[in-house]
Formats: structure tokens, C-alpha cells, sequence
């Protein structure tokens, strides 16, 4: 069973008759190209994003030809398009300057303006069950604990994500 075309494209007229002139409009689909930490950062500064959900085995395909853009949240199907644009939303909001108390602190987050996971975090106790907070972290020489945090982020993306640092390396298990 396939959603008709007719009611998204006259939910997207409505909408875009009341919009500003930058806002797009999405739909979110395990078809579309992969959304991104860049999507989230370009699409925090438009005007408005009208966010288009699919249901039982999608939208009819003459839908795209009234969308700006189709995309995916991962290579996986849901029931329907809700949970994705619930992701999109989180995502984009996080990006919108007053959203997250301190703006710059997004500057350390995954994905954030380069291809690669965040640093490794650490809270207190320095000690905890025997595991401790690597000693450059608590030293207080920002230089040495910037460069570390670096290095960090880049091991664990090759650890966790070899992808995104353009390795052919097998899919394996954590178990073996």
C-alpha cells in the first residue's frame, strides 16, 4: 500500500504559502541519500523545513518532483517516516544558536565541521573501580590535553568507524 501523492502535495502548498523564502522541504525515506551533521548546520539557518513522512511501503514517486530533497537517517527500514524526522529535528535544533546553552560546545561533537567521532569524555571520580581518567586530562596544560583529545577522537574513529576514514577494512564483531 502506497500514501497518495495528492495530500502531501497539497500540505506543501499550504505550508509554503505561509513560508519564508528559504524553507525546504524534505522527505524523509530509506531511499534518500544519507542525512548528515552538514544538513543538520545548513538547514539550522533556513527559514523553515517542512519534513515529509512516509508510511506502509512509501510515497507515490511522483512525490519527489514537489520535495527539495529525499534522505535517509541509516540503511535500515522503519514502519514510517516519524522517527526520522524526530532525529532531523534533534539534529538541526542543536545547530540553532540559544538551543544548546553554550553554542561552542557543539564545536567538540561528532561530525562537527570534520569527518570523525568526538573524544573520548571522562567525569568524576578521577578513579573508578580501578579505571582511571587518563592523567594528561587532569594535568591542566590545555595544549597537551587538546592534542591528546585529537589523537583520541581520530583512534576511535578508526577503531569504531573505519568507514569514515575511507578504509575497506571487513565488518567483524565486537565477540570475534
Amino acid at each position: 500500500m502506497l500514501m497518495k501523492v495528492e495530500p502531501f502535495v497539497c500540505g506543501i502548498e499550504s505550508l509554503k504559502a505561509d513560508a519564508g523564502p528559504s524553507t525546504r522541504t524534505v522527505l524523509l525515506s530509506p531511499q534518500g541519500r544519507l542525512f548528515r551533521q552538514s544538513d543538520a548546520a545548513a538547514w539550522a539557518r533556513l527559514d523553515g523545513l517542512i519534513l515529509l513522512c512516509g508510511r506502509y511501503e512509501g510515497v507515490d514517486e511522483r512525490l519527489l518532483e514537489f520535495v527539495d530533497d529525499e534522505v535517509s537517517i541509516g540503511d535500515y527500514v522503519l514502519a514510517g517516516g516519524e522517527v526520522a524526522a524526530a532525529v532531523v529535528v534533534e539534529a538541526t535544533a542543536r545547530m540553532t544558536p540559544g538551543v544548546v546553552g553554550k553554542f561552542d560546545s557543539i564545536e567538540s561533537d561528532s561530525f562537527f565541521e570534520k569527518k570523525r567521532l568526538g573524544a573520548p569524555q571522562y567525569t568524576r571520580p578521577p578513579e573508578f573501580r580501578g579505571l582511571r581518567v587518563p592523567e594528561v586530562l587532569l594535568s591542566g596544560d590545555h595544549a597537551k590535553i587538546e592534542a591528546y583529545r585529537e589523537a583520541e577522537a581520530w583512534r576511535k574513529t578508526a577503531r569504531n568507524r573505519p568507514d569514515l576514514l575511507g578504509l575497506n577494512l571487513e565488518e567483524t564483531t565486537r565477540d570475534g
